[in-house]
């Protein structure tokens, strides 16, 4: 009887073990085939930079040029022909990192206090402020636009960053990730000693609580910054000179061109251009996102 318990339960053991196996190797196909999905349009904006304007308008090349490296010349070509133009894109990169940077860096902060503070003090309006601050959330950009551009105009602010940066404090969407990402990884426990200790509020905050939320604050600046880097509709609003304007605007600028001037090969170019400090971005705050998974496998 020990016997064929013993090997029913080694039969059932390898099941379950080829049963895991199986969907291991299920999700990694799924996975990979995503991945190849996200990358190609990467792939199809390096082969198109590195092709000229005649080229690219003669159709789709699966396959760079490797020709005598025709396509890296080519590519040094395209960017040579656009740095010779007249729009200011060394101008228009700092202005970009300005404004992400900036509103990445103000958003993910305050809106992490913000949910802070519902998270861990009781009020009277708790649940309504968070209610209102979701209600806000749904409220789209266009739909402000007019009244939000008469505002800075009779405030003088027009031409100036103040109006992209200041409005990027109040993130709905931040704020909510935030909540719902304490709710699971700051017990209260912890904030209620750091009080016993006589640890002041901002000090609890900025010491204890921030260091516990890096992985969201990681995510969030990550999505805030590509959000704000690829803005067009209110940059286009606000920033009318050229020394003041953004990657998107010019890319804009340079898509709308005179057909004799028009360059493709220069487009695709741009687009790169503007693509790099996304990825730079990205490479350097992924590491908390990998530590705060880790940290998380290893507590649970």
């Amino acid at each position: 009887m020990a016997s064929n318990s013993s090997m029913s339960l080694q039969i059932e053991d390898s099941k379950n073990t080829g049963g895991v196996k199986a969907r291991r190797v299920v999700a990694y196909i799924v996975l990979v085939a995503i991945s190849i999905l996200c990358l190609f349009w990467f792939y199809v904006l390096f082969i198109n930079s590195t092709r000229s304007h005649a080229e690219l308008t003669s159709g789709f090349q699966a396959l760079p040029n490797f020709k005598n490296f025709k396509f890296v010349t080519q590519f040094f070509t395209n960017f040579k022909n656009l740095m010779a133009g007249t729009l200011p894109i060394w101008n228009g990169l700092l202005n970009s990192i300005i404004v992400a940077g900036s509103c990445a860096l103000l958003s993910t902060y305050f809106s992490t206090m913000t949910a802070y503070a519902i998270h861990a003090y009781d009020f009277k309006l708790k649940k309504a402020i968070f209610t209102f601050i979701l209600m806000v959330m749904m409220i789209p950009t266009q739909v402000t636009a007019l009244g939000f551009i008469n505002l800075i105009t009779d405030m003088k602010l027009d031409n100036t960053f103040i109006p992209l940066i200041v409005p990027a404090i109040a993130a709905p969407a931040t704020f909510f990730y935030m909540k719902q990402y304490m709710e699971s990884t700051l017990p209260l426990a912890i904030i209620e000693a750091a009080r016993i200790d006589g640890s002041g509020e901002f000090r609890t905050f900025n010491t204890i609580v921030l260091p516990m939320m890096k992985p969201a604050i990681a995510v969030q600046a990550i999505f805030t910054f590509v959000q704000n880097w690829n803005n067009y509709f209110t940059p286009a609003l606000v920033l009318k000179k050229d020394k003041l304007q953004t990657l998107p605007i010019l890319i804009a600028r340079l898509r709308s061109a005179d057909w004799l001037k028009f360059d493709m090969g220069q487009v695709y170019v741009m687009i790169a251009f503007s693509i790099f400090p996304v990825i730079i971005v990205y490479l350097c705050l992924s590491k908390f996102i990998v530590s705060g998974v880790a940290l998380g496998s290893v507590k649970g």
